[in-house]
């Protein structure tokens, strides 16, 4: 938490007025989904750089022209969704875990983006909400789910990815899109200031035709396997 700190104080002028602005994301009718988006990436990049954060991406080409799809990312600290912010050209909404949707200014950011908490110790709330983000994704709203449900706490290892993350995707038969990141632990789950770089890969997505037929827990599989693969290209590559 000791970048956290840093961040605040470096941007302890600014930082009432960007609280406000993502608050009024959040309250204001008439604000489209673009320019919330905008807002609050705006916000996430002077945060990066007032806490010694460079984000390096990869396959940003590999994005679907065409929105409504969803993003499936390795989950390694509380910093994982900043990494997103900043580097993701076309605006997302996420799904938060019931526990973090009030801590302050997350609380904001997720009214911001149109983004959904859930319990997952609630069968009946989780469906639901698998429900909910099927419906706009076939709307063309996208999402940001991670599958492994929690941060892996080992670093670059990922946990097993869980087969019900992905009945969203099969419901909405939309593009499954998955994503590799890197040292995204290092930013909030480290005790250390020091400048640090994330890498985050966005790898070609997977499209319906693709996995159609396939059970959920299939899926998962393969998409962790693609995303292991591509760390470890990127790290040989290094």
């Amino acid at each position: 938490m000791y970048r956290i700190a840093m961040m605040v104080f470096r941007l302890f002028l600014k930082a009432p007025f960007y609280f406000f602005q993502i608050w009024r994301c959040g309250k204001k009718k008439g604000i489209t989904l673009e320019e919330a988006y905008a807002c609050v990436r705006k916000v996430t990049i002077a945060a990066n750089r007032a806490g010694k954060v460079k984000i390096e991406s990869f396959g940003l080409e590999n994005i679907p022209k065409e929105s409504g799809f969803i993003f499936y990312p390795n989950h390694q600290g509380l910093y994982d969704v900043l990494a997103f912010l900043e580097s993701c050209p076309v605006p997302f909404a996420f799904v938060i875990k019931k526990e973090a949707r009030n801590v302050i200014l997350l609380k904001q950011v997720v009214d911001a983006l149109g983004s959904i908490s859930i319990d997952r110790e609630d069968i009946r709330q989780s469906m639901s909400v698998i429900q909910q983000v099927a419906a706009e994704v076939k709307k063309g709203k996208n999402f940001l789910i991670f599958a492994e449900g929690t941060r892996s706490r080992e670093g670059n290892r990922l946990l097993d990815f869980k087969g019900g993350s992905f009945k969203s995707a099969v419901k909405s038969q939309c593009p499954i899109v998955p994503c590799a990141l890197i040292d995204s632990f290092k930013p909030f789950d480290e005790k250390s200031i020091q400048p640090v770089t994330v890498k985050i890969i966005y790898l070609p997505p997977i499209y319906y035709e693709e996995y159609k037929g396939k059970k959920t827990v299939e899926i998962a599989a393969e998409v962790k396997a693609r995303i292991e693969k591509a760390m470890q290209t990127m790290q040989w590559e290094e």
